[in-house]
């Protein structure tokens, strides 16, 4: 059998890819299924992990889905909003609370048996930790909306924008938090 020549100062302990180590004390490789964070002490990590999220492809038809489930709670949200300005005469920050309402009690059913399915937990738990997320994103929502009708666009227009600008607080959010696998 052919040796191998170690450089000067080398040690024929220290890790080498030549070298096939027996050690039995390393850790454990992780399941398939699951997938392991990696540690955050850089800031060099966190990217690597959001790159890694985003080349998943999973993560994209989820996200796609996400934004199908957000686009039926969009119309559902600009007709009550719409409806509780017009008709009922409402000021248009609570009509964005009334129509929130509606929309995300859509959102959440759409959202807990299509988009993250495989991530079901219990009801209430996901429930409360969606409302939670959503009403963050509610209060994001109220700002720019209120921005943009002080900055004079006009109230549904302004609201139909504020919505779009945060839905990606809103995935976000979801899907780490409310939807997260456990």
């Amino acid at each position: 059998m052919p040796s191998i020549a170690l450089p000067k100062n080398s040690n024929r302990d220290e890790a080498s890819p030549l070298v096939r180590r027996s050690d039995t004390s390393s850790k454990p490789l992780p399941s398939r299924n699951v997938i392991e964070p990696s540690p955050t002490t850089s800031g060099q990590g966190a990217a690597q992990r959001v790159g890694s999220a985003l080349g998943r492809r999973s993560n994209w038809e989820q996200l796609g889905k996400f934004c199908a489930v957000g686009a039926t709670g969009y119309v559902v949200n600009l007709a009550v909003y719409t409806i509780l300005l017009k008709w009922v005469g409402l000021h248009y920050i609570p009509a964005a609370v009334g129509s929130f309402l509606v929309a995300v009690a859509n959102n959440y059913t759409l959202n807990r048996v299509w988009t993250f399915r495989v991530e079901r937990g219990h009801v209430g738990a996901q429930g409360w930790r969606f409302l939670v997320v959503s009403t963050v994103s509610l209060l994001a929502n109220l700002v720019v909306l209120h921005l943009m009708v002080t900055g004079g666009v006009g109230e549904i227009a302004a609201q139909a924008v504020a919505i779009v600008l945060v839905t990606p607080l809103n995935f976000v959010g979801n899907k780490l938090w409310s939807f997260q696998r456990r």
